[in-house]
């Protein structure tokens, strides 16, 4: 009671205007009250949750997902904050949809959102393409609106782009602040967000992008280590330097893996495919061009093959403070001997992390949750005071 309180105490005093009516972008577009407001909130509807007082806060309505890479734990995310809240889930399959033959992507997004509270998308495949379609969705939905069409316009939430997976890091970051006893403790704190080996070709970027953008604003070291070659987003490397500054953190890239685990209190270890491949495949399906992104996935595969070394191993870990920092993936993990040959941790590591990692996919229903609760009141701390206070059970009492 005193933790929920507290929260509401302190989004009360935070400044959500813009959040209000508004979508989720990526983390950098929001300002350190609406990433605070965003945390808090979900800590608050899970404190109201484990305590068996119901979040519903819609009578009806739709949560629209749209799914353009294939999705465990991101789906069923947003499935659950939606669910959460009182919000029935349509998913659009553009394969079986009129998208296939040709609807328009205004078109579509109109038609989707007759009852459409929230839309939730993921398209993280090609670089220029992701966060632009999801403008592109807001943008037909803003005009159907404003034209009568629509009575009222969904609010966005992105579920991962080509550039940043804003629901990830957030709820990697809240997973920390939890793990280390509040935001506070995490200024001087090391974390790595190192490239590892996969025997699968094409992993996004946004993953990586996405810490090095977010976590950078809270004083910590924050690592990016990789093998040359595997380049990320140069404005995103600059996203991260100037929040360092900013933060009084720092911002530092090194191609020594044993360096950046050095004394590290975070690794958060995983494969992506660099920058300059991914825009050379976002180029190559732009012109049909089947076979050269067959080629190229052949040259990325051999590319990945000459750094097998670069993996999460017993060695590696104790090569960390104390040899016990926290490891974080975003799963599915490459699992040596397990659901690879090589991968990128070997399998007594997932193994030593699992509930670790488990506790860490479990906050992302929640910041899911939260981002669309800010959309949608505009005194976010009245309304969660106001669950609390109603009290309405989730589910029946035996006593």
């Amino acid at each position: 009671m005193t933790e929920f309180n507290n929260l509401v105490s302190d989004i009360k005093n935070l400044d959500t205007k813009k959040m209000y009516q508004g979508d989720f972008f990526q983390t950098w577009e929001k300002d350190d009250s609406e990433i605070a407001a965003t945390l808090k909130t979900a800590d608050a509807l899970r404190n109201l949750r484990e305590r068996n007082i119901s979040t519903k806060v819609f009578d009806s309505g739709l949560g629209i997902s749209i799914f353009r890479d294939n999705s465990t734990r991101t789906r069923f995310s947003f499935s659950s904050a939606c669910n959460m809240l009182g919000l029935e889930i349509q998913d659009l399959d553009e394969s079986k949809s009129q998208i296939a033959h040709g609807e328009t992507v205004r078109e579509t997004a109109t038609m989707i959102s007759f009852m459409a509270d929230v839309i939730g998308i993921r398209d993280d495949m090609y670089i220029g393409k992701g966060n632009a379609y999801m403008h592109e969705v807001v943008d037909a939905v803003k005009e159907s609106n404003e034209d009568g069409i629509l009575e009222q316009r969904p609010n966005l939430v992105d579920l991962q782009d080509d550039m940043d997976h804003p629901t990830q890091a957030l709820a990697d970051l809240n997973s920390i602040i939890h793990k280390f006893g509040g935001v506070e403790n995490l200024k001087g704190k090391k974390i790595v967000m190192s490239w590892a080996y996969s025997p699968s070709y094409g992993k996004p970027l946004s993953v990586p992008q996405a810490i090095v953008g977010l976590m950078t604003r809270f004083g910590m070291d924050v690592v990016l280590a990789h093998p040359k070659g595997y380049e990320i987003m140069p404005e995103v490397e600059k996203i991260a330097a100037d929040n360092a500054v900013k933060s009084g953190g720092t911002f530092t890239k090194t191609d020594d893996m044993k360096a950046a685990f050095d004394d590290a209190d975070v690794i958060y270890c995983k494969s992506w495919a660099p920058f300059e491949a991914m825009k050379k495949r976002s180029d190559l399906y732009g012109e049909g061009d089947f076979d050269g992104i067959d080629h190229l996935e052949k040259e990325l595969l051999e590319q990945n093959a000459q750094h097998k070394d670069w993996a999460c191993t017993e060695d590696m870990m104790k090569l960390t403070h104390e040899g016990k920092a926290l490891y974080m993936h975003p799963l599915p993990a490459d699992i040596t001997g397990v659901s690879a040959e090589e991968g990128e941790v070997d399998a007594s590591v997932f193994d030593r992390y699992r509930n670790d990692l488990y506790v860490q996919a479990s906050f992302k229903p929640y910041v899911i949750a939260a981002m669309i609760f800010l959309s949608k009141f505009k005194q976010p701390a009245k309304v969660l005071q106001d669950l609390e206070t109603r009290g309405q059970e989730r589910k029946l009492s035996e006593d």
